[in-house]
């Protein structure tokens, strides 16, 4: 008769002593979370050139056949100049109308013009200059675009991680200092951001065939960032 009722006590009686300690173990941890940057210099071994033709003519043909002969002269330098296929590619290739637009008439066609335009990967930075001196001797009446980057540049990302994460560490610990509280295990770890692409360092359309001299070219350094959001426990 009274068994149950026992055991109902002795329930009871264990979720009493239980309880307390659920409640510790779903209390949510206190947390500290902080972004470090971390940044490296690096002196670029690489180049991305945009050179090409463009070309007019009375007809599309007339056009796209004087193009196609600067074009193959210019090519030819690329190559000369020890850059491999692989690393020659069409940005930009279109023939079109020219025309005449006079007031209050309808547009006159007074012929065509075509354009023709490669991006080349130069990997020898010391030659860009002749390069492109040679470049527009062969014909180029486009220099479209120098841009510079780094061909294998994770070990630099590496060292701005560290930097990064040493950042964070030290405005943590700052303000863990401040609000008398100690820095507990990392909780997590996330990379906001690496490696950008490269930025184009001089847009122009150049026509630079009378120039004494190849043109000075100057790399500078190319900058590597990484930023880091870190979280710890507090105590």
């Amino acid at each position: 008769m009274y068994r149950p009722t026992i055991a109902a006590a002795a329930l009871g009686t264990l979720l009493s002593v239980v309880s307390p300690a659920q409640a510790d173990d779903n209390r949510l941890p206190r947390t500290i979370s902080l972004t470090g940057h971390g940044e490296v210099r690096i002196v670029p071994d690489l180049a991305f050139v945009n050179t090409g033709v463009t070309s007019r003519g009375a007809t599309a043909q007339d056009a796209l056949s004087a193009n196609s002969r600067s074009m193959a002269k210019v090519m030819a330098v690329l190559k000369q100049t020890g850059i491999a296929e692989k690393d020659i590619q069409t940005s930009n290739f279109s023939v079109q109308p020219r025309y005449d637009y006079v007031n209050d008439q309808p547009p006159k066609l007074i012929g065509y013009e075509a354009a023709n335009s490669v991006t080349a990967t130069v990997r020898d930075i010391a030659g860009l200059g002749p390069l492109l001196d040679s470049l527009v001797s062969a014909g180029s009446n486009q220099i479209g675009g120098i841009s510079f980057d780094v061909a294998e540049p994770e070990t630099a990302l590496d060292a701005a991680r560290k930097l990064a994460a040493a950042d964070a560490t030290r405005k943590a610990k700052v303000y863990a200092e401040a609000m008398g509280l100690e820095l507990g295990p990392v909780l997590t770890v996330s990379e906001v951001s690496g490696y950008q692409p490269p930025v184009a360092m001089m847009r122009s359309t150049a026509v630079m065939a009378d120039a004494a001299q190849a043109p000075a070219i100057a790399a500078g350094e190319q900058r590597l960032s990484v930023d880091v959001n870190i979280s710890w426990e507090i105590r």
